[in-house]
């Protein structure tokens, strides 16, 4: 898929939302991309999934034992990833705010994982999810997401591969600027 395909079916879905939003990070934006929103279509999420895997380097690929990621965002385009590479999919949750493996999920030691998100922004929770994994005995071959919010501020020990890059200004409590912080803030995402 071509960026231009992936942002019609951003659009196509209404996932691209404007007003005055605080991220899960803590920071604004006057941007949301409601991954939730874009996936919520079987066969969209298949042809994102699909087209995720297919950017993966064959390396990456060939040595995935099994796909994690973290609730809530990641378990739709996770499980589609598993259906994509043919590979089981789990995910972490954080019911006491430390990721962690539930539901009878494990990972065998040594597995070879990759973590997948709909968007990465400031790396927090793909860090900690990875920390996961690692704790749960799997090594972490690589991060993948749909969206690359970072703006290339952010590095992983692994590499990273997303579908496409969107870079929207955000800012710090202090930093909002007057025209967003006039504009009720709504919490989108899935830390409230």
């Amino acid at each position: 898929m071509t960026e231009d395909e992936i942002l019609s079916e951003f659009r196509a879905s209404e996932a691209l939302l404007e007003g005055h939003f605080k991220l899960s990070s803590g920071r604004h934006s006057g941007h949301y991309l409601q991954c939730a929103r874009v996936l919520m279509d079987p066969m969209r999420a298949s042809r994102l999934a699909a087209a995720l895997a297919a950017k993966l380097p064959r390396e990456i690929r060939s040595a995935i034992d099994v796909v994690i990621s973290p609730a809530m965002g990641g378990i739709i385009i996770g499980h589609e990833m598993g259906r994509a590479l043919g590979k089981e999919a789990m995910f972490l949750e954080r019911p006491d705010g430390t990721f962690g493996l539930r539901r009878g999920f494990a990972i065998e030691q040594g597995a070879k994982v990759i973590v997948v998100e709909d968007v990465v922004t400031t790396g927090l929770s793909s860090k900690e999810a990875m920390k996961a994994v690692e704790e749960a005995g799997g090594e972490v071959l690589a991060l993948v997401s749909v969206v690359n919010r970072t703006g290339g501020d952010v590095s992983f020990d692994v590499p990273y591969h997303a579908l496409v890059e969107i870079t929207f200004p955000t800012y710090a409590d202090d930093e909002v600027p007057a025209e967003l912080a006039a504009v009720p803030v709504t919490k989108p995402g899935s830390r409230k």
